[in-house]
């Protein structure tokens, strides 16, 4: 019986993970031992990073938040309390735009918020 390689699948994988580390300088860009645990740990990075800028853009957020409601007189976890009290559902990131393109209707939430506190 002939001895079968699987040739294609194996160069098609491997031309895959090439393809992958393609930007990569010396050896982590032409071979594929090196190739493949560049790209691994390249892909496990990625995963990581995609939940970190979750965690970042909601951290800018709140910072602007905060500063826009210190200017109104509040303090960011009174303004949140208020503004769900008052039955205000809008998310953090439509508050922080709203904080740094529309200043007045952001002073108006803050005073809806007031008014719901007291």
């Amino acid at each position: 019986m002939p001895r079968a390689t699987n040739a294609a699948a194996s160069r098609k994988r491997r031309n895959k993970v090439l393809k992958y580390a393609k930007g990569s300088k010396t050896a982590r860009g032409s071979q594929y031992r090196t190739a493949s645990i560049s790209v691994m740990k390249a892909l496990s990075y990625s995963h990581r990073d995609r939940l970190v800028r979750k965690r970042d853009f909601r951290r800018l957020w709140i910072t602007r938040i905060n500063a826009a409601a210190r200017l109104n007189g509040l303090s960011y976890s009174r303004l949140i309390a208020g503004l769900e009290k008052a039955g205000v559902e809008l998310n953090r990131k439509v508050l922080a735009d709203l904080a740094i393109t529309e200043p007045e209707t952001f002073a108006l939430l803050a005073e809806k918020a007031k008014a719901a506190l007291a």
